[in-house]
């Protein structure tokens, strides 16, 4: 079997690949379509995530404009919500309810809410462990020596790191935008009949990371199956 090239256990990655390629299409159409929605409150992303913020309490977050095409996020290292400058400047539908997402971050942190702090301790471990996964097991399937089951083992447990990271993102992620659709509706930012199209972004936007997953989960059973073939 050739790991870089073609072996029977590459035909588990091809689900999750089309779950992947269908979960970016659908969340960029999504967004692409509310983005041309423009909210009947007015409200910009920027205007939203502040309002949010001020209902809540959260006088010590702030907001930054960063460029990009959805590259919007939370920092809970500096306590930043950043939105890319369409949603940042956007009046959309699409805009505020990426805003009310991020600032659901927010929400999470000031609550203390596990799972995030889980991924954001995990997250600098995850992210170097990932980096070192798959030359330790490269080495380890292409230099034979009484090391390479070793090297193999090793990249298998950092790339395990990566997975729980993967796993440990779906709640902090679905729970934000549970966060954000509260905070949407029970206060009535938006009217009711663009509930349905906030929710759809939010939906959509999900669907990234559990095709993450999926994809991170196969990739890892794949590797133990590498490794099985050389025992």
């Amino acid at each position: 079997m050739y790991f870089m090239g073609f072996d029977p256990t590459f035909v588990l990655l091809i689900p999750a690949m089309i779950f992947a390629f269908w979960a970016q299409w659908k969340v960029q159409s999504t967004y692409k379509k509310m983005s041309r929605v423009r909210a009947a409150n007015g409200m910009t992303g920027h205007d939203m995530a502040r309002s949010i913020m001020v209902r809540n309490g959260l006088s010590d977050v702030g907001i930054e404009e960063v460029d990009g095409v959805l590259t919007d996020h939370y920092d809970p290292r500096v306590r930043k919500v950043r939105l890319s400058t369409n949603n940042y400047q956007g009046d959309s539908l699409a805009s505020i309810a990426v805003a009310a997402h991020e600032v659901g971050h927010a929400l999470q942190h000031a609550n203390g809410y596990a799972p995030l702090a889980i991924r954001s301790a995990i997250a600098p471990v995850a992210g170097f462990a990932s980096t070192l996964a798959f030359p330790l097991f490269l080495i380890g399937m292409f230099f034979r020596s009484g090391m390479s089951g070793f090297f193999m083992d090793l990249g298998i447990l950092f790339f395990s790191g990566a997975v729980l990271f993967q796993f440990v993102t779906l709640p902090v992620e679905f729970d934000a935008s549970k966060r954000a659709l509260a905070q949407l509706t029970e206060t009535g930012a938006i009217a009711p009949q663009e509930v349905a199209g906030a929710k759809k972004v939010l939906d959509a936007a999900a669907l990234t990371y559990v095709a993450a997953a999926a994809m991170a989960a196969l990739q890892l059973l794949r590797l133990v199956l590498l490794r099985n073939s050389r025992r």
